[in-house]
């Protein structure tokens, strides 16, 4: 069985399957609590991300406007020693549209963005992040695990989201009741040797204030 259809025979769970950006908008409709991409990275790409040493990915956390994406973008993978060429051009290409999608869901003045660089088993707790809505994409590594809590525990059946397809969950914050029991995690990798690359967006009200920014891990 493939991941991806592991995601759609597990879909009444609440997870949408989307086939073009724009249909993670049904991330709104009632009874859908993450809807996922499902879409592979091109192999020239994934070998270029993969082959990367570690401290030549891209790593920060910023909070910017929407339209000023792709420039932060292009600054990180600078700083961050990131090799320059198509498939960078290519990685900053991908953050700023996923980030322009991320806004026309979810309009908001500011977004943080986050490219988290993992070794270690961070967040390996299931949770709910404390936002309305968080966007996540595993451009190198594992990605995602997610599953439903029935009773407060951890989930039974864990589910994997492919590498390179961005998942779309609600928080804590979403104001539809009754509240998403959709649980997600970080998942464990560590002695492992893996490392992975996850970009995470988040929604910001305002700058200098608490906003929509709590976050209930630093990764995922």
């Amino acid at each position: 069985m493939t991941l991806v259809q592991e995601i759609v025979e597990h879909a009444d769970i609440g997870v949408n399957v989307a086939d073009a950006p724009g249909d993670l908008a049904a991330i709104h409709h009632t009874g859908c609590v993450a809807a996922v991409w499902r879409r592979q990275a091109l192999p020239a790409f994934q070998s270029w991300i993969d082959g990367l040493e570690p401290d030549q990915l891209p790593r920060a956390r910023v909070i910017v406007p929407p339209d000023s994406v792709r420039e932060t973008v292009f600054q990180i993978c600078e700083t961050s020693g990131t090799p320059g060429g198509e498939e960078r051009t290519r990685l900053i290409d991908d953050a700023a549209a996923l980030a322009d999608v991320f806004n026309g869901l979810m309009p908001t003045p500011y977004l943080r963005l986050r490219f988290d660089v993992v070794t270690t088993n961070a967040c390996r707790k299931f949770h709910i992040d404390a936002v309305t809505a968080r966007l996540i994409c595993t451009y190198r590594g594992t990605g995602t695990q997610y599953g439903v809590s029935t009773d407060g525990a951890d989930p039974r059946q864990i589910f994997t989201t492919p590498t390179g397809a961005p998942i779309l969950l609600r928080g804590t914050l979403w104001p539809e009741q009754p509240k998403s029991r959709l649980l997600h995690r970080s998942p464990p990798i560590e002695g492992t040797g893996e490392t992975r690359l996850v970009l995470v967006i988040d929604p910001i009200s305002e700058m200098g204030g608490t906003g929509d920014v709590a976050c209930a891990c630093n990764t995922a």
